[in-house]
């Protein structure tokens, strides 16, 4: 499957002493599924990001080429853990931008199974 489509994600940053500190809105515009993982684009006031991510025998993974970058995963829904994961390995604001877009898109892909 290979689809344009326009997702919205709402993004923001917070911790235990203040809720809500930066927030912004991301798109997703572009998905597609490989049959063995899937690639999609994300859009957001910084620009595109293109993340690939699927599942192997060990768990979820993420690869983020425009960073030379990758993770394991916890279940795609797991906000808290894959944005932990993320921003170890890239910027805290991408690393929540792409777990927000994980979640986001979860409910496509378990569709389409």
């Amino acid at each position: 499957m290979n689809t344009c489509i326009n997702i919205p994600i709402k993004c923001r940053t917070a911790d235990k002493d203040f809720p809500a500190l930066e927030s912004w809105e991301a798109r997703i515009t572009y998905f597609k599924n490989y049959g063995s993982h899937y690639e999609m684009r994300i859009q957001a006031y910084y620009g595109a990001i293109l993340v690939l991510f699927g599942k192997t025998a060990f768990g979820y993974f993420v690869c983020i080429p425009d960073f030379e970058a990758g993770c394991y995963l916890s279940h795609l829904k797991d906000i808290f853990w894959n944005t932990e994961a993320l921003v170890r390995t890239i910027d805290e604001i991408t690393g929540i931008t792409i777990a927000e877009a994980l979640r986001a898109i979860v409910d496509l892909i378990e569709i389409q199974r």
